[in-house]
C-alpha cells in the first residue's frame, strides 16, 4: 500500500466518521425536539387544568 492509497484511506474513514456523526447529531436533536412539543403540550393542559380548578373555586 503506498503512501497515496493510505492519505485515501484515511481521508475516506474521516468523511464517514462525519457522516455518522452529522447523522448522530440530527437524531439527537429530532429527539430533543420531539421532547419539548411534548413538555410543551403537558405543559399547556397543566395550565388549563390549573384554570378550571381556580374557576370552579371562584365560583363556589
Amino acid at each position: 500500500m503506498g503512501i497515496k492509497d493510505q492519505f485515501q484511506d484515511k481521508a475516506q474513514e474521516l468523511q464517514e466518521r462525519a457522516k455518522k456523526a452529522m447523522g448522530n447529531a440530527k437524531d439527537e436533536a429530532s429527539e430533543r425536539a420531539r421532547q419539548e412539543r411534548e413538555g410543551s403540550q403537558e405543559a399547556k393542559e397543566r395550565g388549563q387544568q390549573e384554570l378550571r380548578e381556580r374557576t370552579g373555586r371562584d365560583e363556589a
